[in-house]
């Protein structure tokens, strides 16, 4: 997990509970962020179609999927890696040894395991369900 998936869901159900074009600079204080951090996050959905952008005055970023069908996998899936990444690994090749030779490739698959399982419970949250737990299933919108 990283800090831009956080940022992402949280400009997300954002936008979506504002229901408007919103500047960079707004979201960046609603995250406790900073605005450039903001618009890089965005960038990335913004190429997986789940945000839109308007230039000018009244510009900024707009949620453009419906809340019910976006998951958190969505999100995730746009800004990118694995959820369980490790690039070191234990043992060699080189070691006539079964445990030091075959350890990484069990470690690889249960890393696989677990990116699979995380994808699916994230696939189940949807933008919608997070702001029915914020606000209700009546949304309080502001």
């Amino acid at each position: 997990m990283t800090a831009e998936f956080i940022v992402a869901v949280h400009a997300i159900v954002f936008l979506n509970h504002k229901g408007c074009c919103v500047s960079s600079e707004e979201i960046a204080e609603n995250i406790c962020t900073n605005p450039a951090r903001v618009r890089k996050v965005l960038a990335r959905l913004k190429k997986a179609g789940l945000v839109g952008s308007k230039g000018g005055i009244e510009g900024g970023y707009y949620f453009t999927g419906k809340a019910a069908e976006v998951s958190l996998n969505d999100i995730f899936d746009a800004v990118g890696a694995d959820i369980v990444n490790v690039k070191w690994r234990s043992g060699s090749q080189d070691i006539d040894c079964l445990i030091a030779c075959g350890m990484a490739g069990i470690m690889d698959d249960v890393f696989r395991q677990l990116n699979d399982s995380c994808a699916e419970t994230l696939s189940k949250i949807t933008i919608a369900g997070i702001d029915n737990k914020l606000f209700g299933a009546n949304g309080g919108k502001k």
